[in-house]
């Protein structure tokens, strides 16, 4: 059983990754796979509803010029997926949700009915606002959301900074262990429901 993780910032070491880290690692101890998926910082294309990817049925993209169709060749094998993103002006950002509305109506079929989670990171505001548009697209396809102890968000400004938001840390692995639980029971792999960490708050004002 295979989780994919799409780290939509454009940084590939910067807090959206170490939020992804966290999750990935939680994810191997409980005897998932783990993929991360690099959106980069290349140019990508939004979808201009050509419909060209309909009548190939091929499940990609007619653009094979950005990373579109490595995520609908990836998504073919993957049992659950987690999308993160950075905030930017109060929203995901815009490269990632091209990619995903292109990948989503290319490869729809490939998606539906897999567990996802989606995880926002910001440097104070707008991460709400991301994470609630971040899953819209997957609510659509009829994947079950798996959720945490609290919204999916982790703060951080420099690179690794949100290593240090321990309340972030502890409500990725709670996602983690989560989905691990949802996955397993899908795939015919009963478990006992995840035991929670002791609660580990941490508040903008010290």
């Amino acid at each position: 059983m295979k989780v994919l993780l799409v780290n939509g910032s454009p940084r590939k070491e910067g807090n959206t990754f170490t939020a992804l880290q966290e999750l990935a690692r939680t994810l191997e101890s409980e005897g998932l796979e783990t993929e991360i998926l690099q959106l980069g910082n290349k140019p990508v294309r939004g979808c201009i509803g050509c419909g060209v990817c309909k009548k190939k049925a091929n499940g990609r993209c007619t653009f094979d010029d950005d990373v579109c169709n490595q995520l609908c060749s990836a998504a073919d094998s993957a049992d659950a997926f987690v999308f993160g993103s950075p905030v930017y002006y109060g929203q995901p950002n815009g490269a990632l949700l091209a990619v995903v509305q292109r990948a989503l109506f290319a490869n729809g079929s490939h998606f539906t009915n897999k567990p996802f989670a989606t995880v926002a990171v910001c440097r104070r505001g707008g991460a709400t606002a991301s994470f609630s548009t971040m899953n819209m697209a997957f609510q659509m396809m009829s994947m079950p959301q798996v959720t945490s102890q609290y919204w999916n968000i982790v703060y951080g400004r420099d690179p690794g900074e949100a290593a240090f938001d321990k309340e972030g840390m502890q409500t990725m692995r709670t996602l983690a262990r989560n989905m691990a639980w949802m996955v397993k029971s899908l795939n015919g792999q009963p478990t006992a429901v995840p035991q929670r960490e002791e609660w580990q708050p941490m508040n903008f004002i010290r």
